[in-house]
């Protein structure tokens, strides 16, 4: 396949704009992005029903400020969201409301304000190292860059927040995650339609599994707790577990910091080792610009201890972890009811009705981005055009915006830096990798790189 062609990376078809329910509800559980039609991506507003409710696609900037910043307070997570991330996350940051959600977003932000990162970035290009040297081991044989990410970017979470190795247990993590995903993780009828307080059959089921998953949880708790006091804090645990909130003094519970660990662990891995493979995919199908980052960083020390100060000039990786972003959202969709009715700007917004943002129709609107569809790192280079704050979303905006959000930028964008001055990086492209879209935006499966060393 030719770099021209791999700019423009091929997405699954469009479904027929109307078919009958039980086919909508079965593309749900397989893959929404093909449920989207054509017009979705040049409209400021598509208009569904589905199961009796009012879907609205919401693209234009200034409603999508509106829902999410101006106000939030009259938009809620909906019963299927709930059900299916409640298992893993508990009532942590990400799922929690109202008065709870502003104590624990209170006593979790100092974790993840910008004087915490250089503790974070030195985790990080610590394990930076140990990936590209596990690669090198592969050099000459198809290697599976998805599987070696996610390893990677689970050991980057465990390694930030308990300043030790996942060892055995990422393996039992990765394998229960991979499992509720592939059943549990994904919408069934009765989740849309039932409250949240009446389970379903499919709820029984994931509160056995919640019950072994914040087990282990609970193990890698008490393995951490156990390590000696330190004078400065080593980990996101450590800031965590010494964290108050602000105005009234309390932290967190046991129960409550456990929930916050399952939270952070499965953000903070599952994502940005997604936004890592694509960013990775890309960049093999792009080789002037593979080569381009390559001599960027070619001089740069990226040792975990000046990994820091090198993130500043490491403008090239950043451009393309962004550009992933846009183009495969791990996050693709931010879906909400509206309690009462509302209005933004022209669009008139029914009590009940499903609002829904979706970074993967908005990153790629006719409208709002050039070669919508072409991978173009130039697009974030300092030297750009502004992009407009509400038509790129990867981590969400206003309250609820992604409070690792940086972290993860620094994360991807270290370790992306490391692999390429490390490799030249190439795919099978008899089987393209193409985006499949139910919890994140994951690939149909994992393609066969080829690594040469630089």
């Amino acid at each position: 396949m030719t770099e021209t062609r791999r700019l423009t990376p091929p997405v699954p078809p469009a479904l027929p704009e109307r078919q009958p329910w039980y086919r909508a509800m079965a593309a749900f559980r397989t893959n929404l992005i093909p449920t989207w039609p054509p017009s979705a991506y040049e409209t400021d507003v598509h208009v569904g029903r589905f199961l009796g409710r009012r879907w609205l696609l919401v693209n234009a900037p200034d409603a999508i400020r509106h829902v999410l910043v101006d106000n939030p307070g009259n938009y809620r997570r909906t019963r299927a969201t709930i059900r299916i991330l409640r298992p893993i996350v508990g009532r942590g940051l990400f799922l929690a409301d109202g008065e709870a959600w502003k104590h624990q977003r209170r006593t979790v932000a100092p974790a993840f304000a910008p004087r915490t990162m250089p503790l974070l970035a030195r985790h990080v290009a610590e394990i930076a190292v140990e990936t590209v040297a596990r690669l090198e081991d592969a050099t000459g044989a198809p290697v599976d860059l998805l599987g070696a990410m996610q390893s990677t970017a689970l050991e980057i979470a465990a390694r930030s927040m308990f300043s030790l190795g996942i060892g055995r247990a990422g393996a039992e993590l990765r394998a229960r995650l991979t499992r509720y995903t592939e059943r549990l993780g994904r919408p069934y009828l009765l989740d849309l339609m039932l409250p949240v307080a009446i389970p379903t059959w499919h709820d029984l089921r994931r509160l056995v599994f919640r019950y072994g998953w914040m087990r282990l949880i609970d193990r890698l708790v008490a393995a951490r707790a156990a390590l000696p006091p330190a004078e400065a804090p080593r980990d996101l645990f450590d800031l965590l577990a010494a964290a108050r909130d602000p105005e009234t003094g309390a932290g967190f519970d046991a129960a409550q910091l456990r929930d916050q660990v399952a939270t952070m662990l499965i953000a903070g891995h599952e994502t940005t080792a997604l936004a890592l493979f694509w960013s990775l995919y890309l960049l093999a199908g792009a080789p002037a610009e593979q080569d381009r980052l390559a001599a960027e960083v070619a001089e740069l020390d990226l040792s975990p201890e000046r990994a820091a100060d090198a993130l500043p000039r490491l403008v090239r990786a950043r451009a393309a972890v962004s550009e992933a972003l846009r183009l495969y959202p791990p996050a693709y969709a931010i879906v909400r009811y509206a309690i009462a009715a509302d209005r933004a700007g022209d669009l008139v917004i029914p009590p009940g009705a499903v609002v829904m943002v979706s970074p993967w129709v908005l990153h790629r609107h006719r409208g709002l981005w050039r070669d919508a569809d072409t991978f173009d790192p130039a697009r974030f280079l300092p030297d750009a055009p502004p992009v407009d704050r509400f038509a790129y979303l990867p981590f969400g905006a206003g309250p609820r915006i992604c409070i690792g959000a940086q972290f993860a930028l620094t994360e991807a964008t270290l370790v992306l830096a490391a692999v390429v001055r490390a490799f030249r990086i190439t795919v099978d492209a008899r089987r393209p990798a193409l985006p499949i879209a139910v919890v994140t935006t994951r690939p149909d499966h994992a393609p066969a790189f080829s690594l040469t060393r630089r």
